[in-house]
């Protein structure tokens, strides 16, 4: 409402950019199948999810997109979903009602995940509004550091922005937080993958014998 409130005649048309897995779509449909199968992530089992065209809506982004869109915001969903996906998230995004889901608003990644260029593209004739996403790298590829403490400090660069022109709907299960505690190394086993993960975590160690046991 603020930037509507400040746009002048002349300026570029208003946009909001967001991020498709996990901030407008729910993707536990996935994750409860590997679970059940015990299985984990693999390219070939997501594109098939995808193009079933399954997902449901986040709570409250339907709504909100088609609030922006009535408000004469123009709605664009830049996603890491591969261009073969396209035009099942086109009809998954449609069916659920959200607007402006078409060829020229949903923008899957092609030759890299660093949504910087798609960001371009958008600015070439809009001013973005509002980003929103699950993963920093939704809004600035500045934050995709090879360290947690740059990552960190690079949040608290930017941190006014967050609340404001960033929307971030936190990811706890997947996110390109998880490289940085591998040291890069995606192809380490899932085993010491959750090695890795345990080992950063930020775990209370109560003083021995002050817990009571369940029953």
């Amino acid at each position: 409402n603020l930037a509507l409130a400040r746009r002048h005649a002349q300026d570029k048309p208003l946009a909001v950019v967001v991020d498709v897995d996990d901030t407008v779509l729910d993707t536990t449909s996935y994750g409860g199948w590997a679970l059940r199968e015990g299985r984990t992530y693999d390219s070939q089992s997501w594109a098939d999810w995808v193009d079933d065209a399954v997902s449901t809506a986040s709570p409250g982004a339907v709504e909100f997109l088609n609030y922006a869109h009535a408000s004469g915001v123009d709605v664009y969903y830049i996603t890491n979903r591969k261009a073969a996906g396209k035009q099942a998230t086109i009809a998954n995004l449609a069916a659920l009602g959200f607007p402006q889901a078409n060829a020229e608003h949903v923008m899957p990644r092609t030759d890299s995940s660093d949504k910087t260029a798609r960001r371009a593209r958008v600015t070439q004739g809009h001013d973005i509004a509002l980003l929103m996403g699950d993963n920093l790298g939704d809004f600035d590829q500045a934050f995709q550091q090879s360290t947690t403490r740059a990552r960190n400090a690079e949040v608290a660069r930017q941190a006014d922005q967050f609340g404001r022109r960033f929307v971030l709907l936190p990811n706890p299960t997947y996110g390109e937080w998880e490289g940085v505690l591998y040291d890069g190394n995606w192809s380490a086993s899932e085993r010491e993958k959750r090695a890795m993960r345990d080992a950063a975590l930020n775990a209370w160690q109560p003083e021995s014998g002050t817990v009571s046991q369940g029953k």
